[in-house]
């Protein structure tokens, strides 16, 4: 929330539930140290109640102020404090490093590009239920990680394109061609026999064209149902995959010189049949109503319920060191 007010109440850590911007604004709920020497985890696991509370009611938290020192105090943050068992991140769309132990560097798309809002692993039919940022370094300008509530986002789309996407589900096809990712960083191996399995495990319907290019397809939900209050959650990342997600040039050179079933990534309805550009503008739209923003500080937190909150990332100049970890 750039040039918002941030302000710190009462005693030694309090949530700040109040802003400049508007008057109104109070997402994500912050918890603030007024002292640096608060160790996050043993203050996360003194108050996991409340902590839990709010991310299930409100889907996001953000820690600031406290001291964490490094990754490894991230991982003992997510592990000890939260008591969470950290997830290999699998099936991959994006290009990320292991910085240690099943923590991950934030997606690494050159910084003059802008990472639209999702829910992580929404793709495929099982996804983290928590996913948690550290903002080891912020950037110079810009490199925030908007977020959305994805029961507001599903609200602000027209009825009639949710209908469409709630009776066909999202279909994803890739192909895995040096176009986009190769299959062993998405599935995490080089054994052809080991993609096939983990692709049966997960239904997902798979081919080698030619005997060595690996195409597949999986069918996904468009949306869930928040289990605590009972709403719907726009839940897929059809505006992500599909084709018109690309800039226009890349576009154009892409389908004046592949067939459809042939581009790196694209989206479909359920039933294969395609998704009109003004159904995704009309997402895309949705999620833009619906982010917010903050400035990164150094040492940051950020803990999101994945089934209730998207996520992006916005350009940034200077170095930006953002990393993740799921649960």
């Amino acid at each position: 929330m750039a040039g918002d007010d941030w302000r710190s109440r009462g005693s030694c850590v309090n949530a700040v539930a109040e802003s400049a911007r508007s008057g109104t604004q109070d997402f994500p709920p912050v918890f603030r140290a007024e002292r640096r020497d608060v160790d996050v985890v043993q203050w996360v696991r003194e108050h996991l109640e409340q902590i839990e509370h709010l991310l299930a009611g409100r889907g996001a938290v953000l820690f600031r102020g406290f001291r964490v020192n490094g990754v490894a105090h991230f991982e003992r943050f997510m592990t000890e404090g939260f008591g969470s068992d950290l997830l290999t991140y699998r099936n991959r769309s994006t290009p990320r490093t292991e910085v240690r132990g099943r923590i991950y560097t934030s997606t690494e798309y050159p910084a003059d590009q802008h990472i639209e809002l999702h829910n992580e692993n929404s793709y495929t039919r099982s996804w983290a239920q928590r996913i948690f940022f550290h903002c080891v370094k912020p950037s110079d300008t810009g490199g925030e990680t908007p977020i959305a509530d994805s029961r507001a986002v599903y609200q602000r789309i027209p009825a009639e394109v949710r209908r469409r996407f709630e009776h066909h589900g999202v279909m994803y096809v890739r192909n895995y061609d040096g176009l986009d990712l190769p299959w062993q960083s998405v599935f995490q191996t080089e054994d052809p026999r080991q993609v096939e399995a983990l692709c049966d495990e997960a239904n997902i319907r798979w081919e080698w064209v030619a005997g060595t290019r690996l195409r597949t397809r999986e069918v996904a939900q468009a949306t869930i149902t928040d289990a605590l209050s009972g709403q719907p959650v726009w839940f897929n990342q059809a505006h992500l995959f599909h084709v018109s997600s690309l800039l226009p040039a890349v576009r154009h050179a892409l389908t004046a010189t592949l067939a459809p079933a042939d581009l790196p990534r694209n989206a479909y309805f359920g039933d294969g049949s395609e998704i009109g550009d003004a159904d995704l503008t009309a997402i895309r739209e949705a999620y833009a109503a619906e982010a917010v923003a903050f400035p990164w500080q150094a040492g940051d937190i950020l803990a999101l319920n994945n089934e209730l909150v998207a996520h992006g990332r916005r350009p940034f100049t200077g170095s930006r060191k953002v990393v993740v970890g799921m649960s």
